[in-house]
This record gives structure tokens, sequence and C-alpha cells, in this order.
């Protein structure tokens, strides 16, 4: 995943830059970068944030770049932002993309006379600077930015900096946001709204699907309208999204509580204690103890000062044992105690098997799980949400493979599975109880989740639990 901003500013926007690109810190644990534009012209700095905060390595060079436009990225995969020259001239582009036809896009770029591309560490293409070279195919920025956002199978949410100001363009169905804030001598652009509202900026407009802006000292002009269908992400409330912001005027906390309301309106066990896995979790279990009136409690407390995101080392076994050394027992808050605990989802069952022992060991008589969205059976095609190769590495599918009695498996069958009413649902979420050891395993249903939104469901992208495109 990533997050970006980016700053058009009558004075100097080195602060606001920093401040808000470090605001998106929760998106990604790699790669952050700052580009700026000024009276010296385009400078830039990129930094590997694995082992340390965004703050501490950018301290210095915000104090030594200076500009009145700038964009900013925090990236789990590219460096980036890129500064490219070509026949458009000098510009500097960001990134939040997933490009599945890669190979595609590149054969045609050689035969239309590109001579190279440099590879990233592991062989890959940098998404950003492939993008960079389709907007290079054409005789115009607009033109360029357009046909990326069609020819990309996958997602594009992007800002190009020139000296004349920032393009911003959205994915062409709006799988992810962009935001743009204003202040009296300042605009800027985001991924998340609330990274602007500290620094002064009030709301100014989002971006509908497929719309391309320009943003310059002057003001905001629309270059290619919205277009009409929208499937942004539902999983950006459930787990990316920060609490504090909202998608499509849809505030992220209030949809976790809505989701927690919903698991508790269909149980029906009694447990002394509802409490959230640390951090995405906690919402979702305020909504539920405050719907079922079980009390809501902090059983384990995660260790956050110095220990870096569970998910950042590519090693699966260092991931694992991070998420564990992280979480702290309140043992009298579990000794002895029946516990319902909701995570965001279940998507290996690694961590969360640990979790569910780590507390049986601290004493826990039962343990009860209620994963906030639906079996994830679907790898998602449109946003870097995994690493995995493969959709095996899913513990639904792994369930059903053993079930069925092969991982070639059609998709009318795995549609079975995607229905609650179906009895191979119920097969797969028993086996996954078992295999998991939890005391019972009930998932929150497709409908009660998008009604969590409130969005009409043809506005949602649902694919990783339904297959639905």
């Amino acid at each position: 995943m990533g997050g970006f901003f980016g700053v058009v500013a009558k004075e100097d926007c080195m602060f606001d830059l920093f401040f808000g690109t470090d605001y998106h810190s929760h998106l990604g644990t790699r790669r952050g970068g700052l580009a700026v534009y000024g009276e010296k012209g385009f400078d830039r700095s990129i930094h590997n944030i694995e082992n340390a905060p965004f703050r501490t390595k950018f301290d210095k060079d915000v104090q030594e770049m200076e500009g009145y436009m700038g964009i900013g990225c925090i990236s789990d995969y590219e460096p980036q932002p890129l500064i490219v020259r070509s026949h458009h001239g000098t510009y500097a582009i960001t990134t939040v993309s997933k490009i599945n036809n890669t190979d595609d896009i590149v054969n045609t770029i050689f035969s239309n006379g590109n001579s190279h591309f440099l590879e990233m560490s592991g062989g890959d293409i940098n998404p950003t600077e492939l993008v960079a070279a389709i907007i290079n195919q054409k005789k115009n920025i607009i033109d360029g930015i357009h046909y990326a956002l069609e020819l990309i199978d996958g997602s594009l949410t992007i800002m190009v900096m020139t000296p004349k100001g920032i393009y911003a363009a959205r994915d062409k169905y709006g799988r992810t946001p962009l935001v743009i804030g204003k202040k009296e001598d300042a605009y800027c652009l985001t991924f998340e709204d609330f990274a602007y509202r500290n620094l002064g900026y009030e709301d100014y407009k989002e971006l509908g699907p497929g719309e391309i802006d320009i943003i310059t000292r002057e003001g905001v002009k629309t270059l290619v309208a919205p277009g009409k269908d929208m499937k942004i992400c539902t999983f950006l409330w459930v787990y990316y999204g920060y609490p504090s912001s909202s998608y499509e005027g849809v505030s992220v906390e209030q949809m976790r509580y809505n989701c927690g309301a919903s698991l508790a309106k269909r149980d029906n066990v009694k447990p002394d204690i509802v409490a959230g896995v640390p951090d995405s979790g906690t919402a979702h279990a305020v909504g539920y103890s405050n719907t079922s009136g079980i009390p809501f409690s902090r059983p384990f407390i995660k260790y956050t000062p110095t220990w870096p995101r569970s998910f950042m080392p590519t090693i699966q076994s260092k991931r694992n044992l991070i998420a564990k050394m992280k979480l702290i027992a309140v043992h009298d808050l579990i000794k002895d105690k029946s516990l319902l605990l909701i995570d965001d989802s279940i998507v290996r069952g690694t961590q969360l098997r640990e979790t569910t022992e780590f507390l049986y060991q601290s004493g826990a008589k039962e343990v009860h799980i209620r994963p906030a969205c639906p079996p994830l059976l679907y790898g998602c095609k449109y946003l870097n949400f995994s690493r995995s190769s493969s959709e095996m590495d899913l513990i639904t599918r792994r369930v059903i493979a053993k079930l069925e009695g092969t991982e070639n498996v059609s998709e009318e069958i795995l549609q079975q599975y995607t229905d609650p009413e179906s009895p191979k649902y119920d097969q797969m979420v028993e086996e996954i109880r078992k295999e998991l050891n939890f005391t019972t395993l009930r998932y929150n249903r497709l409908d009660d989740l998008l009604a969590a939104v409130g969005l009409p469901e043809e506005n949602l992208c649902t694919y990783c639990w339904n297959g639905k495109e």
C-alpha cells in the first residue's frame, strides 16, 4: 500500500509537505520520499524507512530543501517520487498503484522505442517509472495521464508536479481516494483527508473516479471530468484507513462502530468482555460492546514505541515473531475470563492463532473470534494489500482445498463458500475454527458490512470477499 501528500503554496511549502506526508506513515513502511520545486528548480530526497520513522529520516532534508510546490509519499514498495526528464520537460511523479499488466505495457513501450527500464531489487520494474513511461507516450501530460488511467489493469492514483503546477488524477474507478484541501495561501492534495486538518486546511473537493485536475498557486482547474463508475475499496474502512479519516463522506471510525454493532446483533454468545486486536480491531469492538452491553476491555496492549509494524519484514516468520512480541498481556483482565475478540480480518490466520494461544496461556477460559469482515477468498487485484504470490496463502483457500480434495476448485464451487447461508460456508468456517483453536468463530456478513459503510453497493469494491468486479 502507500499514501501521498502534495502542496502548492504562495510561500515555502516544506513544513506542510513534511508533516502532511508523515501523516501517511500508517500506509507504508519501506520507502519515503519528498520532491519540491522552487526558484532553484527541482530537488528530491528518498530514504529507506524500514528501521526508522519518516520524520527521523527526513528531518535534515526538511531544513535544506525549499520550494513552493512539493509532493511526498510513503510506500510499502517502490522508491518515489521520481524526477523524470522527457519531451514534456522535467517533472516529478508519485503514485499509489497496482499494475497487473506490466509485461504487456513494457513490451508495447519497447516497441515504441523506449530503450530501457531500471530494475529494483528483486528484478521488478519500478511501477512509478512505468507510469511515467506511459505518460511519455503521448504528446502532452494531460493526454498521457488519461492514457495511463485507461491502460493500466489494476489501479492508479497519481500526482505529477511540473513547473506549471501539480496534475492530480484519481483512479478511473476511484479505488483509492484523492482529496484537495485549501487555506488562504495554499492548496494541498492527499490520500487521507485528516492529514491536512491540523495544518490549517479546510475541505475543498474530493476528486471523482478518473478525474484529472491541475492545482496551481492561482487555483484548481478540472481538466478531465469525473466518470460515473465508482468502485472504491471497502477494505479502506475495515482496515487501511486511519480512524480519523473519511472516504466519500463516510467516517472510518463510525463505519467500524457500525460493523461491531452488526456483529453483536447476530451473535448469541455471552462473554465476560469484548476486546479488539490492536489497533484496527479496537473500534469494531467498541461498536460491538455498545450494542451488546458487554463490557469493552483491553486484555492485552500493543507495545509500539520501538517495535516496527509486524508486516514490515519480508520473511513471514520474522513478521509473526514481531507481531507476537509486541503484545503484552494484562493478566488480571484475562485469567478465568471468557473473551470475545474482534480483528479486522483473517488472512493467513497465523498471527490470530498465536494471539489466541497467547490468551489461553494467560489464563483465558474461552476465546470467541469475530472478524469484522467476511472471509477473504480472493487475492486483491487492485491494491497492494499483500505480497502473497498465491491465493493459497489465504486460510480460506487452504481449507477449501482440504474440504474439496483439490486446489483447483471451480468458480461455481467457490461462490458457494462466499454464501453465509450455504452448508459449504458453514463447513469452511468450522474447519477454520478448529484449525486456529477458537472457541467459536463467526464472520461479519457482506450485506452487513456494506450497510455499515452506507454507500450504494455498486460503488464499493468487494472483490476480495465475493470475487465480483
